[in-house]
Parts: structure tokens; C-alpha cells; sequence
């Protein structure tokens, strides 16, 4: 038996096939090339940011981009989705263009940008900068409050907001979901230069190591961060040809 997600195109088992039939399938999909192997691959996607089967919590879909037309990836109602990265890596840019009107999106750049329209020219970033992270949390904490799905930009060094983030998705009745942008220093670097603003070097340095530490811990030990429930990760290729990122009404955090 299967059932059509809405918005996506794909049949999703509602109950998993045996791992016979997923061998066959994926190996169906290899020798019939890149259509069928991306639509395989949407499939996957959505079926494990939903949370996927308890057994797999942890879905890489690094290299399903290219030439493929991409996944949309759908959660719970009730869940929070934290995009991290490194910066220049794309967050911004995908959460733009895959989160709908559906959900509320709270990124901290957008913040930035419209503090730093009010500002005078000449007047270092960082001596407003605590009032921009204040207006971010208080703008934060006002979505998590409200009725809608909230997709957040993870500044990625701070710890005690994940912490934050994942207590609150649990009040909410939900769960904390990690969307995971893997992207090399040299892609990020290229992507600071492509918007023609970068962060320094000591700041770089400490994303790099915060989310070295990340990557590592998901992808080598299947570790997933506390209070986070699931995780996608993404490559650059990936999260442009991603489709968007959409929410099941009325379900929890399960398969829809």
C-alpha cells in the first residue's frame, strides 16, 4: 500500500519495504539512470526528513543534486528545522527559496540587513551587533511561541541555542530537525565573496571547527546532536536543486 504526499509527486510506502526489496530497488534505480536515481532519491528524502524509519535517523543526500530535479523535503507541523553550515555555505540563500508561506522563517542575516539599512555607513558592525543577536532571539523566541512550523539559521558556534531550540520544538509537541549543509571551506569562502560580505578569520576559524565537529559526529559516528531528533545532510549541488522544504498539517513528526 502506498500514499502520495502532497506537493511531492512521490509514493511513499507506509509500510518500509524489507531490505531485500530496497537492495533490488536501489540497484533498479542505479542501472536506469539519472531520472529514475533522482526521483529515488527524492523519495528517500522526504520519507527521512519526516523522520524516516526509528532505525535511520541520519539521511545523506550529498551528491543526489546534480543533474537530478531535487527533493522536497517535508516535517512535522509541529517541528523545528535548524539549517546549519558554514557561512557562504547557502543557508540564506536556500532558505529563501525553499521555505513557503506556510512556515515562519527567522534568519539572522535578514536581521542584520535591516539593521544595517538603519545605521550610518560608517559605523562598525560590531558595535551594534548585540542589538542585532537581541532582535534575532526576541524575534526567535515570538515564532517558537506562534502557531506555524518555524525554520531557523543556526549561527552554528552557539550551543545553548540548539539546546534552546529542541526544548522548545518538544514543548511545541514536535521535534528538533537538522538540516546539515556540507560545503568546503574553499565553496564557503566563494560563497562570502559571491555576496560581497564575509565574516573574519577568527570567526570562520570557529565555525570550521564547530561544524567540523558536527559533520564528524553525524556522518562517522551516527551521532545526532541532543535534542535533535533527525538529520539531512546536504552538499551545495544538493540544497540548490532542492524543491522546498514543506510541513505535514496535522501530523507529528512521523512518516505523513
Amino acid at each position: 500500500m502506498k500514499r502520495t504526499i502532497a506537493g511531492t509527486g512521490y509514493a511513499v510506502p507506509v509500510t518500509g519495504p524489507g531490505p531485500r526489496h530496497r537492495a533490488r530497488s536501489w540497484a533498479g534505480a542505479r542501472a536506469a539512470g539519472p531520472a529514475v536515481r533522482a526521483r529515488a532519491g527524492a523519495d528517500r528524502a522526504v520519507r527521512c526528513a519526516a523522520g524516516g524509519a526509528p532505525a535511520r535517523k541520519v539521511c545523506d543526500l550529498r551528491g543526489k543534486g546534480a543533474g537530478g530535479s531535487g527533493a522536497r523535503l517535508v516535517f512535522g507541523a509541529r517541528d523545528v528545522v535548524v539549517v546549519t553550515g558554514l557561512p557562504g555555505s547557502g543557508k540564506s540563500t536556500m532558505m529563501r527559496r525553499a521555505v513557503g508561506e506556510d512556515a515562519v522563517r527567522v534568519d539572522s542575516q535578514d536581521t542584520r540587513d535591516r539593521w544595517d539599512a538603519r545605521m550610518p555607513r560608517a559605523l562598525p558592525y560590531a558595535v551594534y551587533r548585540p542589538l542585532v543577536r537581541l532582535d534575532h532571539y526576541a524575534g526567535l523566541r515570538r515564532a517558537l511561541r506562534g502557531p506555524k512550523p518555524v525554520v531557523v539559521h543556526d549561527c552554528g558556534t552557539q550551543r545553548w541555542v540548539r539546546s534552546w531550540l529542541g526544548r522548545a520544538a518538544r514543548r511545541r509537541g514536535g521535534a528538533l530537525r537538522l538540516v546539515l549543509l556540507d560545503a568546503t571551506p574553499g565553496e564557503a569562502l566563494q560563497g562570502q565573496r559571491a555576496r560581497g560580505r564575509g565574516v573574519s578569520r577568527y570567526a570562520f576559524a570557529r565555525h570550521r571547527t564547530a561544524v567540523g565537529r558536527l559533520l564528524s559526529d553525524v556522518v562517522e559516528r551516527g551521532r545526532l546532536p541532543r535534542d535533535c531528533g533527525s538529520a539531512v545532510l546536504l552538499d551545495r549541488a544538493a540544497a540548490r536543486a532542492l524543491r522546498g522544504i514543506g510541513f505535514a498539517p496535522g501530523r507529528g513528526s512521523g512518516v505523513p
